[in-house]
């Protein structure tokens, strides 16, 4: 197939798209290469895709209505995976137009894109940060989502919705799915395993907030990749037993699915540190602080959709995940 891939040169992004790659697909690639975080790492991971044949690079940004539009005129995907977005909890208190430049103006373009050029079918990235205040464990695709705690995920929450409605009105198959917390290797600076990583080596404190009592659906990259991957090549389908007297919220009348990618397991976060520094061989120095405004003490993902749809379910362990990272870090920047 030939595949656009959006946000290509960031974590998730540059892992699909070499593992599109690999299997043969051709990748149309796009990124701004903001400064967000260390350009450098962008350039490093955006390096590992320049030397397949099969792939092609757009440096654009998803906010630039006839940028985008020219890409799909140009390449006319067969299938999109939009994984670019402003990211981060705590940025968007100062920058909060970044946020809808990115994840609501960039969507939408990539909508209209879809939409005009016969795209199959449409994979986004939304986010576990939708179910906000929500109490009740492991989420579901079920739950209702109504009160986000952070602009970035009223953005995801907004996405969804966005999503449906081109789905209805234009029937393009859409699929979202709800990351929880993706970690390993290439992973972004401003994530806690990488900080913490650096910080424990280079022998600074690191900063454990709401004093520890946090926890954390954490997916490894590889289970995030498998699942975006296959649930690309399952094309979004109605659901015919929907009723809207009682709706179904993950599924629709309209060909609109949407799917947790969680390990299921949620890990506590002093064992996570705990992981840490035996993969690093050095104890940590910890600052302990309370909750931050925006955050949510647990995350859990109902995964039973996606293996019953999909037949996927993320699988790697916490301690085997941590370790690969650890070790990439060290060969990456060149540490003992």
């Amino acid at each position: 197939m030939k595949v656009l891939v959006t946000g290509v040169a960031g974590f998730i992004g540059s892992q699909t798209a070499r593992t599109l790659l690999a299997r043969g697909d051709d990748v149309i690639g796009i990124d701004n290469l903001n400064n967000y975080y260390d350009v450098n790492l962008k350039l490093a991971r955006l390096s590992r895709l320049q030397g397949h044949n099969n792939f092609q690079f757009e440096k654009a940004d998803l906010a630039g209505r006839h940028e985008i539009e020219r890409v799909f005129d140009e390449h006319r995907p067969e299938r999109v995976i939009n994984l670019a977005a402003q990211a981060g909890v705590r940025y968007a208190f100062e920058n909060p137009h970044s946020y809808v430049d990115s994840n609501l103006v960039g969507f939408l373009h990539v909508l209209e894109g879809c939409r005009h050029h016969g795209v199959e079918h449409l994979v986004y990235a939304s986010s576990s940060s939708v179910y906000g205040a929500n109490t009740r464990m492991p989420f579901s695709i079920h739950d209702n989502v109504d009160h986000p705690l952070n602009l970035y995920a009223a953005s995801k929450k907004a996405n969804e919705l966005m999503a449906h409605s081109y789905s209805h009105l234009y029937n393009l198959p859409v699929t979202g799915l709800r990351f929880f917390t993706v970690y390993g290797p290439w992973g972004r600076p401003d994530m806690s395993l990488f900080l913490f990583t650096r910080k424990i080596i280079a022998g600074e404190p690191i900063d454990v907030f709401n004093f520890g009592q946090h926890a954390r659906d954490f997916t490894f990259i590889d289970d995030i990749v498998e699942g975006v991957v296959r649930t690309l090549d399952k094309v979004a389908t109605p659901n015919p037993a929907w009723n809207g007297a009682v709706p179904d919220t993950g599924t629709s009348a309209a060909p609109y699915r949407l799917y947790n990618i969680g390990n299921n397991q949620p890990v506590e976060l002093m064992y996570f540190i705990e992981c840490i520094e035996r993969a690093v061989g050095k104890k940590a120095l910890k600052n302990m602080l309370p909750l931050q405004p925006g955050d949510v003490p647990r995350t859990f993902a109902d995964v039973d959709a996606l293996v019953a749809d999909i037949g996927f379910q993320p699988k790697t362990s916490i301690e085997d995940g941590i370790q690969r990272f650890v070790d990439w870090y060290k060969d990456f920047y060149c540490t003992a």
